[in-house]
């Protein structure tokens, strides 16, 4: 999922995003969507109202000893948003994307047998995961310094390029946040998303960037003419817009942001307390990576090896 680059607050003038080359052929429905977050309020419920007091303070009993809690429950919440492919509730309504998928066999590793979704809004994650509403973020949310001034970051499992949802034949040949200030062209994006400040940084008025709730909102956007484009990662716009007979992806392309290229890395978010949990979650991950099960895990979500990346949190946390 990708970043804003500012705080996530929840407000949507203030952020988020996440290449893809090849798709699932995943098109989901916004009635589905929300079908499937309404079939798991309940968890989403009963993990709000556990975990509605203040985050402790490092070294305050509990938190330290967070895995050893969540072996003893075996359970471990995860915050969603809804976003294919990196996190999501089917049209089965069953917990799926890369990132769910990935937790499910480090913590059965970390010994908990049992992952519970809680579905939220993107730009409510990290607030939701602050205020213990859950445990970790498993939404394939990009890293950077402002995020991880809030919290702390797993490596990343993947990195990513941006796309754009179009209407059919792309008239106005957007292809870059800089053809859409050129073309005047009217754009549009996710709650949250880190698509937003990569538009502002090419020179897009931000006031003029149409935020709508998630990419299924996106698609009909365009596909009604409401906007000339939905900018977002290239693996969600492709499988989003898979099948649409009035919408299409573009090609996969690099945001630059003051002349440098954005980087794209999704990871787990966790506590700033949460360093035991943090790390022993990295050396099983970075344990798939090495084996090559962590592709294989991702592979069914359109993720092939050039998504794949040595990148660690440190760096991308670095200014």
């Amino acid at each position: 999922m990708a970043p804003p680059q500012g705080n996530e607050t929840g407000k949507t003038d203030n952020d988020r995003a996440r290449d893809g080359r090849t798709g699932t052929g995943l098109r989901i429905s916004r009635r589905s969507l929300l079908a499937g977050l309404t079939a798991l309020g309940a968890a989403g419920a009963m993990g709000t109202a556990a975990g509605c007091s203040r985050v402790p303070e490092a070294g305050k009993a509990g938190e330290g000893n967070l895995l050893e809690r969540l072996r003893a429950q075996g359970t471990v919440r995860l915050g969603i948003a809804g976003e294919v492919p990196y996190g999501y509730i089917n049209k089965q309504g069953e917990l799926t994307g890369e990132a769910p998928e990935i937790a499910k066999v480090v913590f059965k590793r970390l010994g908990v047998e049992n992952v519970v979704p809680v579905p939220t809004e993107f730009g409510s994650l990290i607030p939701g995961l602050r205020s213990q509403q859950f445990d970790v973020v498993s939404a394939g949310m990009y890293i950077n310094p402002e995020r991880c001034e809030q919290v702390i970051f797993s490596d990343p499992e993947y990195v990513m390029l941006d796309a754009f949802i179009v209407r059919k034949g792309n008239p106005k040949g957007l292809h870059s946040y800089e053809d859409i200030v050129e073309k005047g062209a009217k754009m549009a994006t996710g709650t949250a998303y880190a698509e937003i400040d990569y538009a502002v940084a090419a020179g897009v008025d931000r006031g003029d960037i149409l935020i709508l709730p998630d990419q299924v909102a996106g698609l009909a956007a365009v596909e009604q003419g409401r906007a000339d484009v939905f900018a977002g990662t290239s693996l969600t716009v492709r499988q989003v817009a898979e099948g649409s007979d009035r919408a299409e992806a573009t090609e996969p392309f690099q945001p630059m942001v003051d002349g440098e290229p954005a980087i794209g890395a999704g990871g787990f978010a966790f506590r700033p307390t949460a360093t035991v949990l943090r790390d022993e979650f990295n050396k099983e991950l970075h344990k798939l990576k090495e084996s090559g099960e962590l592709l294989e895990i991702m592979k069914p979500f359109g993720f092939t090896e050039d998504e794949m990346t040595d990148l660690t949190a440190k760096e991308l946390c670095t200014p």
